[in-house]
């Protein structure tokens, strides 16, 4: 544990001492984000701080080659030096688009042509929890791994919205993910693990870039980022599977699991969400899926009346609550774990919704007492009109006799 300790220090330390370079960089070239109508932030500010945290990530991972307890991960294959070309790749991708805004579908294509590499290259699912676990052929675990890493990137991309949410999040899911992959490792004959190297690099680059990224935000990671992040937290669960042999363990073992397909998606259950009511919200409304709008999750949360802060920290606690809840329901009995996540989601609920309560409540009191004042003048007013309306025939009733008796009076023969 304390080599993994030491690796996320190294790359949130590189990271961190990198940044501010690559703000000034980002800024010469004009790599500068322009304020648009869907933004939060009010000023212009430099972007391409996933070159920051590439750089964190490719110094970690060269520190652990050279570090005998998990040297051994880099000789055995060449599955780190894979996802590390990939992390290069996706990168740079990513800067191009923070520099010259790149088309939705040619962003698209690069991610999938890099995506497809790195299956080529032999970062695949080899195995799918379908009743029992299947042995996928080689075009379809490249198929299936390339679909993952596409969607990951997007869903990070998609929740990149506020200063600190995306590398929080990713943070969170990475920490909750490496301690899996680390448990299952100490089963094994080595403990050394590549799923939660990538993992802890990971989460120390997201702390790292953090230090900057806090609101305000002195940078932002920029597509360059939130791609690096969507990619390497996908890569560490697909490589995880590399440990598992389909014909040595128990189904039972697994399919609790669903490691390669679910836990990525649970890890980042709130990024996938959020990309999953942005597509369905724009194909319903006729548009491209990648049109932007301000109907995500974090503009909602600022619609409701939380600041920047606050919704970011709210959202990290939904982040944690399903990250650490689908990976403690291997370890602890069900029954305690759904009861602490049912306590922990009724807190984050009052929590979440508490700014539009205290906004309403007074509106519906003051409401409610309008209505009553309303409803007590109208008991109180035809009353009024009915005592009103009594005089008012009686003395017209009294005014018709007088002027009939005075119409008789006439009609009398004259006594003189």
């Amino acid at each position: 544990m304390r080599v993994y300790l030491f690796i996320a220090a190294v790359a949130g330390g590189a990271t961190w001492l990198i940044t501010p370079l690559i703000r000034h960089i980002a800024i010469h070239i004009g790599a500068v984000g322009r304020v648009r109508a869907r933004d939060v932030h009010t000023i212009p500010t430099p972007r391409m701080g996933g070159l920051g945290m590439l750089i964190g990530f490719v110094v970690a991972m060269l520190f652990a080659s050279r570090i005998p307890f998990i040297s051994g991960l880099f000789t055995a294959n060449h599955q780190a030096w894979v996802v590390m070309a990939g992390a290069i790749m996706i990168c740079l991708l990513g800067m191009a688009d923070d520099l010259w805004d790149l088309d939705w579908m040619l962003k698209l294509a690069g991610q999938l042509l890099i995506s497809v590499f790195v299956a080529w290259g032999g970062l695949q699912i080899i195995s799918l929890p379908l009743g029992s676990l299947v042995t996928a052929s080689p075009t379809l675990s490249m198929a299936i791994t390339a679909f993952l890493i596409v969607a990951s990137i997007n869903a990070v991309n998609f929740v990149d919205g506020l200063d600190g949410l995306a590398a929080g999040i990713v943070a969170i899911g990475g920490i909750a993910f490496g301690l899996y992959s680390y448990i299952l490792a100490r089963s094994s004959p080595s403990y050394a693990s590549m799923a939660t190297l990538i993992d802890v690099a990971l989460v120390g680059v997201c702390v790292g870039f953090l230090l900057h990224n806090w609101h305000p935000a002195k940078l932002f990671m920029g597509d360059s980022g939130s791609m690096l992040l969507g990619y390497l937290i996908t890569c560490a669960s697909i490589v995880m599977t590399g440990h598992l042999d389909p014909a040595s363990l128990h189904t039972s073992v697994y399919v609790p699991v669903f490691m390669p397909i679910l836990l990525p998606i649970l890890v980042l259950f709130l990024p996938v969400l959020d990309m999953c009511l942005a597509i369905v919200r724009r194909l319903s409304k006729g548009q491209s899926p990648m049109h932007p709008d301000r109907m995500h999750l974090h503009h909602r949360m600022l619609k409701i009346g939380h600041s920047v802060q606050g919704a970011v920290l709210i959202l990290w606690g939904w982040a944690a609550l399903i990250s650490f809840g689908s990976v403690t329901i291997l370890f602890f009995p069900v029954r305690y774990v759904v009861i602490g996540f049912l306590v922990a989601a009724a807190v984050l609920t009052v929590l979440t919704m508490l700014p539009y309560l205290r906004r309403r409540i007074p509106e519906i009191m003051e409401e409610d007492a309008a209505y009553s004042k309303h409803h007590a003048a109208q008991h109180v007013c035809p009353q009024s009109e009915r005592g009103a309306d009594r005089p008012t025939s009686e003395a017209g009733n009294e005014s018709r006799d007088a002027g009939k008796d005075r119409e008789k009076d006439a009609d009398r023969p004259s006594q003189a």
